[in-house]
């Protein structure tokens, strides 16, 4: 663990870096040592041929929360393994949120857990396995 970064201080140092995860208009409403919770509306150009929200969308924003968490205790970290699985569908304007919380972590892996809901609705289940690699996310600065 980096001591040098609080977790918030991690997660602006990563938005600094992440213009995806701004276009998709993720907010954040809290972060801490192997957990971050956010949220954000769906919108038009989101949507598939269907009407109802691109699964991609969906597996990316949990994707980002996975990140955030993982790497919330200073040391850059990558994912090895992810996998979501769709319970849901939702659309345009509807408010997603995502949290993501560390189930284990050893001294090189841990695993995560992100619950995407809609109105306390479970909307998708991602889990993923990350990397801590010899790196610090301060070095990113």
């Amino acid at each position: 663990m980096d001591p040098t970064l609080s977790p918030r201080e991690i997660y602006n140092v990563m938005m600094q870096h992440d213009a995806f995860s701004d276009w998709l208009g993720l907010e954040l409403d809290e972060v801490g040592a192997g957990y971050c919770k956010m949220h954000f509306t769906i919108r038009r150009e989101m949507l598939n041929g269907f009407s109802t929200t691109h699964g991609g969308i969906i597996f990316a924003a949990a994707d980002s929360a996975f990140a955030f968490a993982c790497n919330s205790h200073g040391m850059l970290t990558v994912a090895l393994d992810v996998h979501i699985v769709y319970t849901k569908a939702t659309t345009l304007g509807d408010l997603i949120d995502i949290e993501a919380r560390e189930l284990s972590r050893g001294n090189k892996t841990g695993v995560y857990e992100i619950r995407i809901t809609r109105q306390n609705e479970l909307i998708a289940l991602f889990r993923g396995t990350a990397y801590q690699t010899s790196k610090t996310v301060a070095s990113l600065k």
